[in-house]
């Protein structure tokens, strides 16, 4: 074992996939590559996001209190860091990227066609937001396709790295005080 600065915690435990947020404002949907974020509770459904001011999206986040959580596959890993390399200040992503927005049910942000799933969310609490930059936001739809024959996710190792999800180790029938909420996609 060896020592490792703490400010590279998050290497260690960044668990979830890397996403895309859409945010639309004023007619104009933009994408950002986001991986700090994390389920905070499962019933009724949290999820904390960082997304601060350095980002274009914060601002139409902050303006219209919600966005789309958009999960890429494995297929699309150079153009999710891509969008990450760039802002939607100088570029309309869709466009450059060749990813098509489709309309959400909930929310002004689009969906992205390409992604596995799409997760609407509303702001429930952004009281953390002025000091950590971390909105907790409550999912009101999610749209996943079920034909995509690409399903592995992305996770980023923190230092331009990635792992690719991979086989599957079912251990459902252990998992005896979960049993409420283990429902199938």
């Amino acid at each position: 074992m060896r020592d490792v600065d703490p400010v590279l915690a998050y290497r260690f435990l960044e668990a979830g996939p890397i996403v895309l947020v859409t945010t639309a404002d004023a007619g104009r949907a933009n994408i950002m590559t986001m991986g700090f974020h994390m389920v905070v509770r499962h019933a009724p459904p949290l999820i904390g996001v960082v997304i601060g001011p350095w980002d274009h999206s914060h601002a139409a986040l902050v303006e219209t209190r919600e966005c789309v959580i958009c999960v890429p596959t494995v297929d699309l890993a150079r153009k999710v860091v891509d969008i990450g390399n760039c802002s939607g200040d100088d570029v309309d992503k869709f466009e450059r990227f060749g990813l098509t927005p489709e309309p959400a049910a909930m929310v002004q942000a689009p969906h992205i066609r390409e992604c596995l799933a799409n997760i609407e969310c509303r702001i429930a609490d952004d009281r953390m937001a002025s000091d950590y930059d971390l909105f907790l936001l409550e999912p009101v739809a999610i749209r996943y396709d079920d034909e995509r024959k690409e399903r592995r996710t992305l996770h980023h190792n923190g230092d331009g790295t990635f792992t690719v999800d991979g086989r599957t180790v079912d251990l459902r029938e252990r998992m005896i005080l979960w049993k409420a909420l283990q429902k199938d996609i």
